[in-house]
């Protein structure tokens, strides 16, 4: 029989797939007994049965009950008592952090009656029904669905009425005219009153938060960080703690490092009479740790205590929430901090040199994506720029776009094709749609710890917030600047999510340090050298080596300054473009093999000379290069402008002969599905010569190298094989063709022969193909569009988001390898191909050898290289290495 609810007491850290992430880590807080509120956890296992059978599990709310008891017990209070009242929270928590992204309701327990109770309890008539507004108004939007602003509305309204700005203006009489406004609000938009009950708010709440899986929200932010979709969330009960008691109680966020920079230190947000949703939500501007001491300098240092306790303990940053009530510290979560790249570099190498962690935990703490943010540009320090304001720098990088000031316009402006800027006095958890879509996020409101600096920072998003000289107006479209400007929508403005500046117009970006230090540049950045020593590690480390795939002698210098092993893939049909596209009609429209002969040997010095400079830029490094794979059709002019051309020279009377043989041939070649047609093996099958040709201008350009002091390792891969005979018959000619260039030169050329595994049946016959080829290279892309029936070219912009959406897949194959399909045919390719051929060289040239996701299966098959673009080289480095320790 299952056990739906766990005591704090009865879990600890290592039980987060059961208890979610909060649940987990309230129990080894109180375990290292840290002052935490008690309280218990409803499992995600019940979770998942309530949204399976939409009812809650037999035995649910039998347990609840018990454990309530407990707690009643513990704290000698009962639920929503009307003389002495216990409150509790009811709050959401995943295995994987979620920031904002499910439900939380506070002060669960007060009615018209217990509100009345806690006043005299507490002797403050302010605070308890400050504390029944925040109930009605988050019961309200959470349990109720009732659209905040109509609350957020009443609430600004109160404030217009007198005048007054903060929340704190208010007094007792305002805050009981606003409760009944919010009873109006509730009766109105949800047809009930609100439950005078407190076991129904509380059963009513529980349902919230497990019926808030599911929201649009968090379906969007799970596909956004690939969190599966069928783990649910545990339900946290826990007896309130109020920050909002007076001058003497607080709220707070903290982290045990700078989470924007890795700065070591500790930083972190206060906000005193209020309580930990004010905070996050950046409703009201917050004060530092520094200055929290000089308001309470007691709970200020027992909280530095705590941290430097959480830290050591979970050897990692940490992201505390915690709450001071009249002067007593009271710890309500920890999790593992989220941070930005720059800052998960520099504390993995932190704490190794602290003693924490060694340098295999500290590869496995940062990433490929992590890395590849780390290249991307930043704001040009020489170029003139026009400061609009500065706030925190929440999450670092150079952002320019059009100021857009809600979710729904920065989606219909970038699906335009514009870069956007989301403007917000402070996000919420509903403006995840653009914040996803936008360059950037900027805020006059919050801080480090607010919704938008979080969401941004685990998104990768730049972000600037708590920009206070600026004054949001939303509804407006507009901000204006203290003493000086106003933007309006669709105005471009650049922000600097390292250093919190906001700019008007476009600023101009270069290079990030990260990238001017692959390319050999001596760059002084604390992050460089972080990333020196775990690119070092992960070398050091990873089994895979890693190529590249360059059409140039330029790009395979930069790839080799990336650190690439050789080439993965060099596509010999990129040489037949610009000028040479002449050269290819000719071949086309040529006459009888003669005809043919004539054209391909104007072809081959250009392609020996091409062929020549990729062997100089890699110097002895292996160099796949693929024999051209499109169909020929590519290379000629488009049917229907060269009829139309055709049609109208002969209303004119012209003669135009070779024209009318290009059309012919266009004609000829014409197919219905050509990627599908006459191209690749089945090419160099039909007109043999051009495979030949491009053989010997391989061999004649390595030889030639050779000859000239220099290296070379030419691996020829015939593309497109779905038949070990296809294989034999290409393979065979290369080999005649080698013989004759060795007679011709008198150099032996090293080299091998091998195919693009990219067709189905070609992974099923791997086997077969293997006792003819020296190696395989995985072509992902055409692997994917094959085994799914998909056109790359259409579908993704045809009907792709309606897959993500409806979970056909939860990130795009072409993306991210499909492991069950196209992973597995890979899987059976490599096993029955080293069956055969134990000698057998294996990697992969589709765009998914950049993929980190996609690098650990590659590892874990046995895959002996990715090959990737120059600019993923890197990722590709350190994903490697991060696969190795599995």
């Amino acid at each position: 029989m299952n056990t739906w609810v766990y005591d704090f007491a009865d879990g600890d850290k290592s039980k987060k797939d059961l208890l979610g992430g909060k649940g987990a880590n309230l129990a080894e807080m109180s375990n290292l007994g840290l002052p935490v509120p008690p309280g218990f956890t409803i499992t995600t296992e019940a979770c998942r049965a309530y949204l399976e059978h939409g009812t809650e599990p037999d035995g649910l709310g039998a347990e609840v009950s018990d454990h309530l008891a407990e707690l009643e017990q513990d704290m000698g209070r009962r639920l929503g008592d009307p003389d002495d009242p216990l409150l509790v929270s009811v709050r959401s928590g995943a295995a994987f952090s979620m920031p904002g992204m499910m439900e939380t309701v506070l002060n669960i327990g007060l009615n018209d009656e217990s509100v009345v109770g806690l006043a005299r309890q507490s002797e403050d008539k302010r605070f308890a029904m400050d504390s029944y507004r925040r109930l009605l108004q988050m019961f309200g939007s959470t349990v109720l669905d009732i659209e905040g602003e109509h609350f957020s509305d009443a609430l600004d309204g109160a404030k217009d009425a007198k005048g007054v700005t903060d929340d704190l203006d208010l007094d007792v009489d305002d805050l009981r005219a606003l409760i009944e406004t919010f009873k109006a609000i509730i009766r109105e938009h949800a047809g009930i009153d609100f439950p005078q009950d407190p076991r129904e708010q509380m059963d009513r709440a529980i349902r919230a938060v497990f019926d808030s899986w599911n929201t649009d929200r968090a379906v969007l932010y799970r596909r956004q960080e690939r969190i599966p979709e069928d783990l649910g969330t545990a339900v946290n009960i826990q007896a309130m703690v109020f920050g909002n008691r007076g001058m003497t109680s607080g709220s707070g966020v903290c982290f045990t490092r700078d989470p924007a920079s890795g700065d070591q230190g500790v930083y972190g947000d206060y906000l005193q009479n209020a309580q930990g949703e004010d905070v996050v939500a950046g409703i009201r501007n917050t004060v530092s740790l520094a200055d929290m001491r000089e308001i309470d300098q007691s709970s200020h240092d027992e909280l530095l205590e705590i941290m430097t306790t959480l830290e050591r303990h979970y050897r990692d940053m940490c992201d505390i929430e915690f709450t001071v009530e009249q002067g007593k510290l009271w710890m309500l979560q920890t999790r593992v901090g989220k941070r930005t790249p720059e800052a998960a570099f520099r504390i993995a190498v932190h704490m190794v040199d602290e003693g924490l962690i060694d340098m295999d935990e500290a590869l496995r703490r940062v990433s490929g994506e992590q890395l590849a943010n780390l290249m991307f540009p930043r704001f040009d320090a020489k170029a003139a720029k026009d400061l609009l304001a500065v706030g925190m720098n929440a999450s670092p990088g150079a952002a320019v776009g059009k100021a857009v000031f809600d979710w729904a316009t920065a989606v219909e402006w970038s699906e335009n094709g514009e870069d956007v800027i989301l403007v917000r006095k402070e996000t919420t958890p509903d403006d995840l749609h653009g914040m996803m879509v936008a360059k950037g996020v900027l805020t006059s409101r919050g801080g480090k710890t607010s919704h938008a600096a979080v969401v941004a920072r685990g998104m990768g998003r730049t972000c600037v917030c708590g920009a206070e000289a600026l004054d949001v107006d939303t509804r407006a479209g507009e901000f204006r600047v203290r003493g000086g400007k106003t933007i309006v929508e669709g105005d471009i403005i650049s922000i600097d999510g390292s250093t919190g500046e906001v700019f008007d117009g476009e600023v101009p970006v270069v290079a990030s340090h990260v990238v001017r230090h692959f390319e050999g540049t001596e760059v002084d950045h604390p992050v460089v050298e972080a990333v020196a020593r775990l690119m070092e590690h992960a070398d050091a480390t990873r089994r895979m080596r890693v190529r590249t795939n360059a059409d140039t002698a330029d790009d395979a210098a930069r790839a080799r300054r990336f650190g690439a092993e050789g080439i993965g893939l060099c596509r010999t049909e990129h040489m037949f473009l610009g000028e040479r596209r002449q050269l290819v009609e000719n071949l086309i429209v040529a006459e009888g093999e003669e005809g043919q002969k004539v054209a391909l040997d104007e072809l081959l010095p250009l392609q020996r000379q091409d062929f020549l400079k990729v062997f100089a830029a890699m110097d002895g490094l292996p160099v796949t290069i693929r024999l051209i794979d499109p169909p020929l059709h590519e290379f000629l002019p488009d049917i229907t402008e060269l009829s139309v051309a055709m049609a109208v020279a002969d209303v004119r009377g012209h003669r135009k002969k070779r024209e009318r043989k290009l059309l012919a041939a266009v004609q000829r070649m014409h197919e219905s599905n050509p990627m599908l047609g006459l191209r690749g093996v089945r090419l160099g099958i039909v007109i043999p010569g051009l495979f030949t040709m491009q053989a010997r201008a391989i061999l004649e350009a390595a030889a030639e190298c050779i000859r000239g002091g220099g290296r070379a390792e030419p691996e020829i891969m015939i593309p497109l094989v779905a038949s070990v005979r296809e294989l034999d018959l290409v393979r065979g000619r290369i080999q005649e063709v080698a013989l004759e260039v060795e007679a011709e030169l008198g150099q032996k050329v090293p080299h091998k022969i091998g195919t693009m595994i990219e067709l189905p049946r070609a992974a099923l016959t791997a086997g077969e193909i293997a006792g003819s080829a020296e190696f395989f290279s995985f072509g992902t892309n055409d692997l994917t569009q094959m085994t799914w029936g998909f056109s790359r070219d259409d579908v993704e912009a045809s009907f792709f988001s309606t897959y993500l959406e409806q979970g056909v897949f939860p990130v795009s194959p072409f993306e991210s390898l499909d492991l069950d399909g196209v992973g597995d045919l890979v899987r059976r390719a490599v096993t029955a191909g080293r069956e055969v051929n134990p000698d057998l060289h294996l990697g992969v040239c589709g765009e998914h050898g950049g993929d980190p996701a996609s690098i650990h299966f590659f590892d874990e098959v046995g895959l002996d290289y990715v090959s990737c673009s120059p600019f993923r080289v890197p990722v590709a480095r350190l994903e490697a290495g991060r696969a190795a320790l599995g």
